[in-house]
């Protein structure tokens, strides 16, 4: 069958407009619940981002047999980005440096999003893993430490807590009890981190 010349193809204006009319409500729908999707995904994220850092300097600390550091790009405040480096020997300076060597670098967190902290070892912002792979403070490979890092945004969060054996986990205080952050760390066991 041949189409009508004398026919016009397409839409109708007032067909367009019910699309349109239909499109606009299911995105006015949608767009809130998408903010907060995305919001809670850049929490997560950057959650995500720091339990890899951790677990990237146990490995590496283990791997080489040696001290890894990872702290504070700027050297004090982890909103700024964290890096994992070798630590030169010898080197009493907890930040990175000259003459250390950079394993990775992770960028600035996304505004709005902000992490407070709570470290054994409160000289510096830093965690150190020895070869063995625990943690140590900057005085002894010997001497633990342990602490807990809170992600905050738009009043949820989540919490990186590490364990006095070098082992992190991620928890969300809105569903596990446990799961707090406090101004002092009380010393993490296996019992409390065990679960990852």
């Amino acid at each position: 069958m041949k189409p009508d010349p004398m026919r016009p193809a397409g839409f109708t204006l007032p067909e367009l407009l019910v699309v349109l009319a239909v499109v606009g409500v299911l995105l006015a729908a949608g767009v809130p619940g998408l903010r907060g999707y995305t919001r809670n995904q850049q929490l997560a994220n950057a959650a995500n981002a720091f339990l890899g850092a951790l677990n990237l300097a146990r490995s590496e600390a283990i791997r080489r047999g040696s001290r890894v550091d990872l702290a504070p790009r700027d050297g004090s405040r982890w909103e700024n980005g964290w890096v994992v480096f070798a630590n030169k020997p010898g080197d009493a300076n907890l930040q990175f440096d000259a003459g250390d060597e950079l394993i990775y670098s992770h960028d600035s967190l996304p505004a709005g999003l902000s992490m407070a902290t709570t470290l054994s070892d409160k000289s510096a912002p830093y965690i150190a893993y020895n070869g063995n792979g625990r943690t140590r403070n900057n005085i002894s490979d010997r001497a633990p430490q342990w602490g807990s890092w809170q992600f905050s945004l738009d009043g949820r969060t989540r919490l990186v807590r590490l364990g006095i054996l070098g082992r992190a986990r991620i928890c969300n205080p809105a569903d596990d009890r446990s799961c707090r952050f406090t101004s002092d760390p009380a010393p993490a066991t296996n019992r409390n981190i065990a679960p990852l």
